[in-house]
């Protein structure tokens, strides 16, 4: 529910500006497409999985399952380390090489990180790695623990887990940490932190957010890729259901973090949300907001 609902505000806000919107932006709202998408396609089943105590649907609808989560996964992924790397490119440009990073080209990126994604998904479907049920037994996922005593698998779960997990996490955290030392020299070179102008203050704002946006992700699904990793090498009967089942839910609870973050840091957010909440009639309380005028940097990732 509150995947759907915290993605839904997200890209209602961002098809009501969409006139506004810068290029990075549209990463914004394809990584709130693949969370909602993770949401609507998988989290149904699962639940109803949950209250059978079993799986539903045998081997078609496991292998579904499994296809959905890595697509989106995958997705998800990717796109953080290409905001990650749009972050870094703009931070560390001038004004005018910033403006290269055309709408166009951030579309060609997005169609880039679909198509990779969609790729590694359908590889299991004809024969490299495989699809199964998780250990507990109501969801589906990669077949870790046929990967010890299979090269196919093992080749396909180490390349997977280099491609899709280990080289993107390296490169946020390097455009990351090439951001903040970038910050800190800039800041060093100002003595009087009253001097500093907004533009840099609102960079940082914005980075900060974007930072936060891949620790809670990272952090999300790190348990769950050290849980399936250990199984490769180790028998599955070895752990309690219990304890392959948390990481699991643990990583699918990163698609709602993302909108609560966009409406901590993002006054234009919270100002769409406010106006989403009066043409629908919503008698929630929200956060108070800023009604002032409209901020001359957009909403996330403006450079």
């Amino acid at each position: 529910i509150l995947t759907i609902l915290g993605n839904s505000a997200v890209l209602a806000t961002a098809v009501k500006r969409s006139s506004l919107l810068k290029s990075p932006e549209l990463l914004t709202v394809n990584l709130a497409v693949a969370d909602i998408g993770m949401a609507i396609s998988m989290y149904p089943l699962a639940i109803a999985s949950a209250w059978n105590h079993a799986w539903l649907g045998g081997d078609a609808s496991c292998m579904y399952y499994a296809l959905m989560g890595f697509l989106f996964g995958v997705c998800s992924m990717m796109t953080l380390c290409a905001m990650a790397v749009i972050r870094f490119l703009v931070t560390n440009s001038s004004k005018s090489n910033s403006n290269k990073i055309t709408k166009n080209t951030v579309r060609v990126l997005i169609t880039f990180i679909w198509l990779y994604s969609l790729l590694w998904a359908i590889l299991p479907l004809v024969g490299w790695g495989y699809y199964g049920p998780e250990p507990f037994g109501i969801s589906c996922t990669i077949a870790w623990s046929k990967f010890h005593n299979s090269s196919n698998g093992f080749s396909f779960i180490l390349s997977m887990f280099l491609l899709c997990t280990v080289l993107p996490a390296l490169t946020i955290v390097a455009c990351y940490l090439g951001i903040a030392w970038k910050v800190h020299k800039a800041y060093q070179e100002i003595q009087n932190i009253d001097r500093i102008p907004n533009a840099a203050k609102l960079e940082k704002k914005l980075t900060l957010m974007a930072v936060l946006i891949s620790v809670g992700f990272l952090s999300s699904w790190t348990p769950y890729a050290a849980a399936s990793f250990w199984s490769i090498f180790n028998s599955t009967n070895a752990l309690q259901p219990i304890i392959t089942l948390l990481p699991c839910l643990f990583a699918k609870s990163s698609t709602a973090y993302n909108p609560f973050i966009y409406y901590i840091f993002s006054k234009t957010f919270r100002r769409e949300i406010k106006q989403l909440q009066c043409c629908c009639g919503w008698q929630v309380c929200f956060f108070s907001t800023d009604n002032s005028a409209e901020d001359p940097v957009s909403m996330m990732w403006s450079g």
